[in-house]
């Protein structure tokens, strides 16, 4: 646990600040030395005389891919992220020269010697072969790179002491945030969609038709493919597959350990959390679980008290934690579960997340299931293995088939393998293939085939198929009956957002003036509902956060605001009741409240300082940045700017 310990404060002491700078959470910990020479064609900015290039930062880009830390996708926007940091790295090493501020080996070595205690026996170094097996094993780096970092977050602590040791928080600040937390507003409210409201536009053939003749180059007709293809089908294959008794014990004796049932019981709890609690209110919530286990012990329905007390996210389910085997839960809670009989119930069970009421459903001895129990659950998986074989088995004679004789007609394909010929509506190329399980490496395919020309065998959802192309319908300006569906969706989506904007002027103009919110929704159609009370940190379902509905929070009780565009709804709202902040709990959340205040005003105060930097290096021309370089990351790394 020391261990552990220690590691935590490293991380937290040594890469504390670089989390913060990087809002996607990526350790920068593996950071080449990089190029002290000036700009080439390959530099992504330029810092003083430091050179960071493309490389660099496709190392690591690469490094966190390689550990799956974030999808293919989002590659430009950490390539950023990446190049944001390494530039602040050397902006700091500039203005650290300038003020005159350094780490010296000392201050390094004391750190070193706090976070891996192990590179020392007692005040004897280890030696430098178990140092930098210790630093490879516990941060997955070498010695140059693991020192390295550790003087960088050493002079990037010192910088942050510098700008915000001096920072306090005013008891104004405090209160302020006491009731920007606990004030809370409960509301009427109406939400439009302009999604409903699409269902009462009323749109004329006169107006499909001006809108098509408006915007005539938006309903291009694509080129369209009808599609003939022949299908290997899986499941027919998997229907006339037969498996015999021999085959299935053999099968189960390969399996033999995956039919090992450990000790186990089936369990329910009713649990009353204590975390965070104090000895006080411990107290009282012990004296609550015993009013429940008495309740229990009587025989009252145990689903239903724990439906009714349960904190745990198990209570919908009656207290069900279904089956639990040994070391899977803490000590406390295994040791009362697999001690009670059948239909047991538990005392009080004290665990760090609380008290625990258990009852025991069931309870089975560690055992193998035997063949017949597992019989059917065999069978499943070795028809689909034979049918799979004798698939791609046809597939390889189907594939060497077509390259034997490039004449050869899918008809001919068919009959030869069986096969099932079907054919497709007219396709685009963005249409899904519906009819092979929507499969996008068949549509592509059907899209670079000569008409008549037979496509390789494809894996599809329903097995492998064969494509060649019938008719080509080449793309074409369109006429309005060909996209009357798609001009109406159009028009009615349009129709759906003004019929909501208005319905929500209309609304707000009838509730400010007098009329109560729920009787002008109902002459309009729509229902008001009312929320439960909310801070600003919180929200109403469907509808939007606590920091959207900010101005509720500044509204008397009866007032109603104007209308308030929430993504593409509408919403009217009256203030049905306010929560003031109770000053009663002012004390207990006080140090909660001003370390986060305070942590924020220095937040604050060290990105004003990152920012004014940055400007001023860049207007004295010792930062430069390669914008154009960074599209080699794609179009995200073009808004690098």
């Amino acid at each position: 646990m020391a261990g552990a310990t220690q590691k935590n404060t490293f991380v937290r002491i040594m890469l504390g600040a670089i989390l913060g700078v990087i809002s996607l959470g990526m350790l920068l910990y593996l950071v080449p030395q990089g190029n002290p020479s000036g700009p080439g064609p390959e530099s992504l900015a330029q810092v003083g005389d430091y050179t960071i290039s493309v490389s660099e930062v496709a190392q690591q880009l690469q490094r966190f891919e390689s550990r799956g830390q974030f999808p293919k996708t989002l590659e430009p926007l950490y390539a950023q992220q990446i190049l944001n940091q390494l530039v602040f790295e050397r902006e700091l090493e500039l203005e650290a020269q300038r003020l005159g501020i350094h780490v010296s080996d000392q201050e390094r070595s004391d750190r070193i010697r706090m976070i891996l205690p192990t590179a020392l026996n007692g005040d004897t170094f280890v030696g430098m072969e178990r140092y930098s097996a210790e630093v490879q094993q516990r941060f997955q780096m070498n010695v140059s790179e693991f020192e390295e970092q550790v003087r960088r977050a050493l002079l990037e602590e010192k910088f942050r002491r510098l700008i915000t040791d001096g920072i306090s928080v005013t008891p104004e600040e405090i209160q302020q945030e006491f009731k920007r937390r606990n004030e809370k507003v409960k509301l009427e409210y109406v939400l439009i969609k302009p999604a409903e409201m699409e269902a009462k536009a009323t749109i004329s053939d006169a107006e499909i038709a001006a809108a098509f003749e408006k915007n005539k180059s938006r309903y291009t007709q694509p080129e369209r493919r009808i599609v003939r293809y022949a299908l290997l089908d899986i499941n027919q294959l998997r229907q006339r597959v037969q498996v015999t008794d021999d085959e299935l014990k053999l099968l189960y004796q390969q399996r033999i350990k995956s039919f090992e049932v450990p000790n186990r019981v089936h369990a329910q709890h009713i649990l009353f959390k204590t975390v965070g609690k104090t000895d006080a209110e411990v107290e009282e919530i012990r004296k609550k679980a015993e009013e429940v286990l008495k309740k229990a012990q009587k025989g009252a329905n145990f689903e239903d008290l724990a439906k009714q007390y349960s904190e745990d996210t198990t209570k919908d389910k009656g207290g069900d934690l279904g089956w639990i085997v040994e070391k899977q839960t803490v000590p406390e809670f295994e040791k009362a579960a697999f001690s009670l009989p059948k239909g047991g119930i538990s005392g009080l069970v004290r665990t760090p997340y609380g008290f625990h009421i258990i009852k025991v459903i069931n309870h089975e001895n560690a055992h193998t299931q035997p063949f017949e129990e597992v019989r059917a659950s065999l069978q499943s998986p070795l028809i689909i293995e034979k049918s799979d074989r004798m698939a791609e088995d046809v597939e390889k004679q189907i594939a060497a088939a077509i390259r034997k004789s490039s004449r050869t007609s899918l008809d001919d394909l068919a009959k030869q393998f069986n096969l099932v010929v079907s054919e497709t509506h007219p396709l685009s190329a963005t249409e899904p293939f519906l009819e092979l399980g929507n499969s996008k490496e068949a549509r592509d395919i059907a899209f670079t085939l000569r008409t008549g020309e037979l496509s390789s065998p494809i894996r599809t959802q329903r097995g492998y198929v064969i494509l060649s192309v019938k008719e080509m319908q080449p793309a074409h300006p369109a006429t309005v009956a060909e996209v009357r569906d798609r001009v109406l969706a159009d028009l009615k989506h349009q129709k759906g957002i003004e019929l909501a904007k208005a319905a929500a002027d209309e609304l707000a103009k009838r509730a400010q003036g007098g009329e109560s919110l729920q009787a002008a929704a109902r002459a309009l159609g729509l229902e008001a509902k009312t929320s439960e009370s909310i801070s600003r940190s919180g929200s109403i379902s469907g509808v939007g956060s606590g920091k959207q509905l900010g101005d509720a929070f500044h509204m008397p009780v009866g007032k109603t605001g104007p209308p308030l565009s929430i993504g593409t709804n509408w919403l009217v709202y009256r203030v049905a009741d306010r929560e003031e902040a109770k000053q009663s709990d002012f004390e207990k959340q006080r140090k909660e409240l001003e370390e986060q205040v305070l942590q924020s005003k220095r937040t604050l105060a060290y990105e004003a300082f990152r920012t004014a930097l940055e400007q001023r290096l860049r207007q004295e021309g010792k930062v430069k940045i390669n914008a154009d370089r960074m599209k080699a990351f794609g179009k995200l790394g073009g808004q690098f700017t």
